[in-house]
């Protein structure tokens, strides 16, 4: 079989080997595909792996041996699974790889905004502290993250992570997710009572934009947003008036609608906001166990058995 890889780019620059999937037939690796470029670049492919590349009805209309196509990713967004569905295209993704990185990534950020680490490094390396009168200068106020209330929107296996380490720092934990159930709380009350937001929700019609200027308004004063699932999760403009009422204290952002970062995002250079550029899923351990699952996927629905199918 001929597979074909349309954005090999985003999952390795040369450290993760791809030589896995030659165990299947004939490997393609296409770095980046432009738009333009995706239905001819895949015109006689029989599997498809990508992470972010459009697969819509444009771009896999000339596919016609196309069965498979396999995710670099959890989210499934940029599929059109319907169109998928009706043409008999399998789509699997890989649903549990970037648990354990992307709740540690998320306290990262959180410990970030109370504690202010890179703040004081930057001090010190300033030399703020070799001009200090005292041997301890308070210079950034810190928080403790003992006996905060951490607000969880997303239950699946990130969210649950989340949960699992926010109870070993003593923070009291509100969750909600769409479906709710009696270990769960109304999205209203979770953000009214939440000092930290954290969100791990998949982007769907129902979550696009649900952080948005309503939302903020239902926030403690002085609450910290993060997010770490998808851009579209948020209005952008929301965030940056929430930030500057001081409604929020801090914005930790991991995700942006748009990515790249555009010239004109309204994030860029804001101040309290901590922007990462979408690698809370990145650690070699982790893109390592990612490549397993997408030879193990691939290798399941040519057994006959497929498994973390999305349509």
């Amino acid at each position: 079989m001929k597979i074909v890889l349309t954005d090999a780019q985003t999952v390795t620059q040369g450290d993760l080997s791809l030589d896995g999937l030659k165990e299947f037939g004939e490997v393609e690796v296409n770095l980046l595909t432009a738009y333009d470029d995706i239905a001819e670049t895949i015109e006689d492919a029989d599997a498809v792996i990508c992470n972010k590349t459009p697969l819509n009805a444009q771009t896999l209309r000339l596919a016609e041996k196309l069965k498979y196509i396999g995710l670099f990713a959890t989210g499934y967004n940029n599929i059109d699974i319907e169109y998928c569905r009706q043409n008999g295209i399998t789509v699997c993704n890989a649903g549990t790889y970037s648990s354990d990185a992307v709740c540690q990534h998320t306290f990262a950020l959180i410990l970030e905004c109370l504690n202010r680490v890179g703040d004081y490094s930057s001090f010190v390396a300033d030399g703020g502290w070799k001009n200090s009168k005292t041997f301890s200068p308070f210079v950034y106020p810190m928080s403790e993250i003992a006996g905060k209330t951490l607000g969880i929107v997303g239950c699946g296996n990130i969210g649950r992570a989340v949960a699992k380490v926010a109870k070993a720092f003593n923070m009291r934990v509100l969750r909600y997710k769409r479906h709710s159930d009696e270990s769960c709380t109304d999205l209203d009350t979770l953000l009214r009572e939440s000092d930290i937001v954290t969100v791990h929700c998949p982007l769907n019609e129902s979550s696009y934009r649900m952080f948005d200027d309503e939302a903020f308004a239902k926030m403690k004063d002085g609450a910290i947003f993060v997010n770490t699932a998808r851009g579209g999760v948020m209005d952008e403009n929301a965030v940056v008036n929430a930030l500057r009422s001081g409604k929020l204290a801090y914005a930790a952002i991991d995700v942006l609608e748009q990515e790249p970062m555009s010239a004109d995002n309204p994030l860029c250079g804001e101040k309290n906001c901590i922007v990462t550029p979408h690698i809370a899923w990145a650690p070699m351990e982790t893109r390592e166990r990612l490549m397993g699952i997408v030879c193990s996927n691939l290798r399941n629905y040519l057994n006959g058995t497929p498994e973390n199918v999305v349509n």
